[in-house]
């Protein structure tokens, strides 16, 4: 099954699984492709941030160990954040080139600006496969969650959280992510084309860097415009900007708070579901997609052709190049009844890391022990 999708353009989404399709233990290559490397080889990681605990505490580990296991401990990661400075990203690059390394995961924090670096890589043989956002310039592959799938989750899930009587009488807020990420537009329309006409979305803002802190700001400002009594709900894009959110309105003086919405599965976003100021958050299984990133860029680098088709069976469109092969991962809705289902079940927390003292009721009114 193969599936285009043009950034740029609001695109119909479907979930496509690949894991378990038995595509992950190819081995073979083509005939007119042979191995470049064996297994002593590096691996140049890319993150765009720190702000969002996900790529310290699961994508970087996760695709480092993967790394090792897929080339017999001989191969290696070289791992830079960015800190969510473009400029920073473009010099980590930049290094990485200089420094040889045999294929790059590059998750960018601003897609266009480091569309040159990307080419750079290419000009020196490096490939380069865009990880978790789509990267501009001539990268080799791309792979993330279905993202305009994120934000219908996210649309549907307040819809249903506002409850059966919802109209357009009922106003909300949108804090969008970042307007350097591509991936940002992509959750926006997605949460539009379940929202609009449904709802009157009375704010709306794009959060700078996806900072909690900003998305606090706008929220104050977005209290003040509406009153914070006819906020109905608020669309937030991801569980960083949710606390920031959350913190505005209890400082506006809420007590009862509106569904909020997110995205990650972070540990304080799970709590605060268990609590009822968080309404759900959106999970996307970082081990499928670091794993099969790190196989992707070992098949790309040894010249495993047959294994790298079967990894990357969808096709996407940036706004610099067209037919970019993709792989693009299934998400879920992760609300109060399904945490033992999800987070747990995957091994991404412990019920003890959750259930700490302050969550022991919620806990157990969950039926989480």
């Amino acid at each position: 099954m193969r599936r285009r999708i043009a950034i740029s353009v609001a695109a119909a989404t479907l979930s496509v699984t690949l894991a378990g399709c038995g595509v992950l233990s190819a081995t073979g290559s083509s005939g007119e492709a042979s191995p470049t490397k064996g297994n002593d080889i590096t691996v140049g990681l890319l993150l765009p941030e720190k702000a969002n605990t996900r790529y310290e505490n699961f994508d970087y580990p996760i695709i480092k160990k993967k790394v090792e296991s897929l080339t017999r401990n001989q191969g290696r990661v070289e791992y830079a954040n960015a800190e969510a400075d473009a400029d920073r990203q473009a010099q980590q690059l930049q290094k990485m080139v200089d420094d040889r390394v045999d294929v790059i995961l590059l998750d960018a924090v601003d897609a266009h600006a480091i569309a040159s670096g990307v080419k750079k890589a290419k000009d020196a043989g490096i490939p380069v496969i865009a990880y978790d956002r789509l990267a501009e310039g001539p990268i080799d592959a791309y792979i993330s969650f279905d993202n305009e799938l994120v934000g219908e989750v996210q649309g549907r899930t307040l819809l249903e959280a506002i409850g059966p009587d919802v109209s357009v009488a009922d106003k909300i807020v949108m804090m969008n992510g970042s307007p350097t990420d591509p991936n940002a537009k992509q959750f926006k329309a997605g949460a539009l084309s379940e929202l609009n006409g449904k709802v009157t979305i009375a704010k709306s803002f794009d959060t700078k860097d996806w900072k909690p802190e900003n998305a606090e700001a706008n929220m104050a400002q977005a209290i003040a415009a509406i009153g914070a009594g006819d906020i109905a709900a608020v669309y937030s894009a991801n569980d960083g900007m949710a606390g920031g959110i959350i913190k505005a309105l209890k400082a506006a003086g809420v007590t009862k708070l509106p569904p909020i919405t997110g995205q990650d599965a972070e540990l304080e976003a799970v709590q605060r579901i268990l609590l009822g100021e968080q309404f759900m958050s959106v999970y996307k299984s970082y081990p499928q997609e670091a794993e099969n990133a790190a196989e992707m860029a070992v098949a790309k680098v040894q010249g495993r052709d047959i294994q790298f088709d079967a990894l990357a069976r969808d096709k996407v469109d940036s706004p610099t190049h067209k037919e970019i092969p993709a792989q693009l991962v299934p998400v879920v809705a992760l609300t109060k009844s399904n945490i033992k289902d999800t987070v747990v079940a995957d091994g991404i927390y412990k019920v003890s890391d959750i259930c700490t003292a302050k969550y022991r009721a919620a806990c157990s009114a969950a039926g989480l022990k």
